[in-house]
């Protein structure tokens, strides 16, 4: 069979999306119809020019059918700062009243134009994780719980960083500072337990390790409630599994005790379930109560009494950081953010 030579025309080929030329800010300006001050004044949400509210629509949708994203290293450069909020991602678990916390602080500071992006730290501590974050050139740093000193906030405002705040039980020089009180915590629950008659107190302290800094304060906050009184404090060691719940309660008649604060709700819940099981009376022989008034604790039978902690909101702290990125120079804030009250339910 003869061969037939078939000449195709010549055709451009469709070009994949890895090969089609990056979108630019020139294009979503001849798309919308604008300028490209304008297209970078809608897009990154400047306030001190006015824009009309149908030019932004025209200039947002432009953009999202070119597929246009503003370049952040760029716009870094024109500002002369990032807008890069970096918390380093805390190495302990988590319960859900922090991650709600989290999640305002994220939506607050969106609004305000940042981005948060959250940083693990495995294995770097204190100055040397500074300089792990610095590397980043974040435009603030939100550092949870203790260990940065005035090195790290040094370090971390000559890379570039405006803006340095902790949120622990004591301020650090050179650093804004949300105080955080958890030795109130375990004062509250003491103090209830006490005005309910209990004078045989035992106060849950989590093996885990990296809760100290939370498990401490609050039971020497029920230590300092009974300074002076005829109550008396028994520290008890507990891991968060069943096993170790049932092996305490196994023994809880034997530690002659009429009350316990068990660290936080979760950890109630916990030692709750393991003492019904063997036949420990809610309120009657064990008054229990827990803290971070979670939603599980109002579902339990008896009720758990709880304390109710009010954390720093959300949008406050998104506006010290919004406020410190303006004005660096400004003299470190200090504000006491942790509030503590009892809400009594059926257990205790």
């Amino acid at each position: 069979m003869p061969y037939v030579m078939v000449q195709i025309p010549n055709t451009p080929a469709l070009a994949s999306p890895a090969a089609r030329p990056v979108p630019t800010s020139a294009d979503v300006a001849r798309l919308a119809g604008v300028s490209r001050a304008t297209v970078s004044y809608v897009l990154n949400n400047t306030s001190a020019v006015r824009i009309s509210e149908p030019t932004r629509r025209r200039v947002h949708e432009a953009a999202k059918e070119l597929g246009y994203v503003p370049h952040a290293a760029a716009r870094s450069l024109r500002a002369g700062h990032s807008r890069l909020v970096l918390m380093p991602a805390p190495t302990i678990p988590v319960g859900p009243l922090y991650s709600q916390f989290i999640n305002e602080l994220q939506w607050a500071l969106g609004r305000l134009d940042y981005t948060v992006v959250q940083y693990g730290t495995v294995g770097l501590q204190g100055d040397e994780a500074a300089r792990a974050w610095a590397e980043l050139r974040p435009v603030a740093v939100l550092v949870p719980g203790a260990g940065l000193g005035p090195q790290g906030v040094t370090v971390l405002k000559r890379s570039g960083a405006r803006a340095v705040v902790t949120l622990g039980p004591e301020s650090v020089e050179g650093a804004h500072a949300l105080l955080m009180d958890h030795e109130a915590v375990g004062f509250c629950a003491g103090r209830h337990l006490y005005d309910r008659g209990r004078r045989r107190v035992g106060v849950l302290v989590p093996e885990e390790g990296g809760l100290e800094p939370f498990s401490l304060p609050r039971l020497k906050g029920v230590r300092r409630a009974f300074d002076g009184t005829d109550a008396a404090v028994t520290d008890l060691l507990l891991a968060y599994d069943e096993q170790a719940a049932a092996r305490l309660a196994a023994r809880w008649r034997a530690l002659d005790l009429d009350a316990v604060f068990a660290y936080n709700d979760e950890y109630a819940m916990l030692l709750m379930r393991a003492l019904q099981d063997e036949g420990v009376r809610i309120p009657e022989e064990t008054a229990v109560i827990g803290a971070d008034d979670l939603v599980l604790g109002r579902l339990l039978r008896p009720r758990l009494s709880t304390v109710h902690i009010e954390l720093p909101s959300g949008r406050d702290l998104a506006e010290l950081v919004d406020r410190a990125v303006r004005d660096p120079g400004a003299a470190p804030e200090t504000h006491e953010v942790l509030g503590a009250t009892v809400v009594h339910r059926d257990s205790s």
